[in-house]
């Protein structure tokens, strides 16, 4: 059962198709001004709704997804929906809604972040383990010990949570992030090249 201090699984859904449709634009190399002359769509008007300022109607959803050719609930499914193999319900805690994508016991969690525009005041926290953390949208503000990093879409870091740590949104739009949660001393081992045989 919902508190009545979560948020609405359709209020989770809505803050997430601004960052979907920002990432779906970049991830198509597309301009905003590109997109407003396909779709018909001012730019401030398409800037607004990737940024959480403007609410997705219909009205801009169906020119945008013909443009992109896909369809509709590519742009506003919730996230476990459609040809997705986990399909998992979000636990939200302190208004960010937190995706589990483990779905069997392991030293290893995975998981998705969404955290609205609103969650933009430092908090930081200490706990065991060591985390990797990758920018699916929007712009990450890192405060780790006395540093400060703003990371990008498509960038990561990895960090022991040992050390006072907090991230959330940078500037005026909500943030999506994966992450990777090890035990103490457990790093994250990216390979980027072919094995060796």
């Amino acid at each position: 059962m919902r508190r009545m201090d979560e948020p609405s699984p359709i209020v989770i859904t809505l803050a997430q198709v601004g960052p979907r449709l920002r990432r779906i634009r970049t991830q198509r190399g597309l301009t905003l001004s590109a997109l407003a002359e396909a779709t018909g769509i001012s730019i401030s008007t398409l800037s607004r709704l990737e940024s959480d300022r403007r609410r997705a109607s219909l009205e801009v959803l169906l020119p945008i997804a013909q443009a992109y050719g896909l369809p509709l609930d590519e742009l506003v499914g919730p996230v476990g929906s459609g040809k997705s193999r986990i399909h998992t319900r979000p636990r939200v805690h302190h208004g960010r809604a937190h995706f589990s994508l483990t779905d069997r016991p392991s030293p290893l969690k995975a998981w998705k972040l969404v955290i609205p525009a609103s969650q933009n005041r430092p908090e930081p926290c200490t706990h065991e383990g060591h985390v990797w953390l990758y920018v699916l949208s929007g712009r990450v503000r890192l405060v780790l010990g006395g540093r400060e990093l703003v990371l990008e879409p498509g960038e990561a870091v990895e960090f022991d949570t040992g050390l006072p740590h907090w991230f959330g949104p940078f500037g005026g739009s909500a943030v999506e992030v994966l992450g990777l949660l090890g035990g103490q001393g457990e790093r994250i081992h990216v390979r980027t090249g072919p094995l060796s045989r």
